[in-house]
């Protein structure tokens, strides 16, 4: 079975493609620049797989969360690609995508999310390695002021967790205290931002068990529903 997978909802963008078995890849620290980037990614990768987007079997977008104009971009762009060759489609999380890359890499089984979303908070998950290799989400994905996530994981997590996000750097006073017993990595992350070589195989498995849909069905998933910002001064 064959699948592209693309993602857009943070600073980086990404895509990758399964063919045969074999996987081509880009990924590019760019932001600002989602929408020119990534159609000639994805066309570099069917071309150096040499297949057709009409000969895949599925695809896989990045829903979020992150930044609403870069989650909107990718899937706009999955929708577009979605009808043209009538294929299914499946959102993948963005913290989940993070936590999979960490035991990619590492080999970590009890991962801890966390985007920072601006306005002092941040998008966190919490996720564990299940039976089959994949992170699975321990509680609903959420967007929380730094101190309460680091509250809510004192109480709730039982075993020295990995951090990834950067989240991590942009509130490591206010994430580190009561986590300094925890956390596994007290440097900086090295994993910032997903990737969509990581949202193959979550992504995958979701359209195996029939969780695909059709294009018009594909939805971001914002998770903070709305933007607040300060007025000017004499606004």
């Amino acid at each position: 079975m064959n699948y592209l997978a693309l993602d857009a909802s943070t600073e980086a963008c990404s895509v990758a493609l399964q063919v045969n078995g074999k996987i081509f890849s880009r990924y590019e620290l760019c932001p600002q620049s989602h929408s020119l980037r990534l159609l000639p990614m994805i066309d570099d990768v069917l071309k150096e797989a040499d297949i057709k987007l009409t000969a895949l079997d599925g695809l896989v977008f990045g829903q979020g969360p992150g930044s609403f104009t870069g989650v909107r971009i990718g899937v706009g762009v999955a929708q577009g690609l979605a009808f043209s060759a009538n294929l299914p489609v499946v959102g993948v999380s963005s913290l989940q995508a993070m936590a999979q890359l960490a035991y990619i890499k590492h080999g970590q089984k009890q991962v801890v999310a966390a985007i920072d979303a601006r306005m002092s908070e941040v998008y966190n998950g919490y996720f564990v390695l299940d039976e089959h290799n994949l992170m699975q989400p321990q509680q609903g994905e959420a967007v929380t002021p730094p101190e309460q996530l680091a509250q809510q994981l004192s109480d709730l997590v039982v075993a020295p967790f990995y951090a990834v996000g950067t989240g991590w750097d942009a509130y490591t006073e206010k994430l580190s205290g009561q986590l300094s017993t925890l956390r596994m990595n007290e440097a900086s992350p090295d994993i910032l931002f997903p990737s969509a070589e990581a949202m193959l195989g979550i992504g995958k498995v979701k359209l195996e068990n029939g969780q695909g849909v059709s294009a018009e069905h594909a939805q971001p998933v914002y998770v903070r529903d709305t933007v607040s910002w300060k007025k000017l001064p004499g606004k």
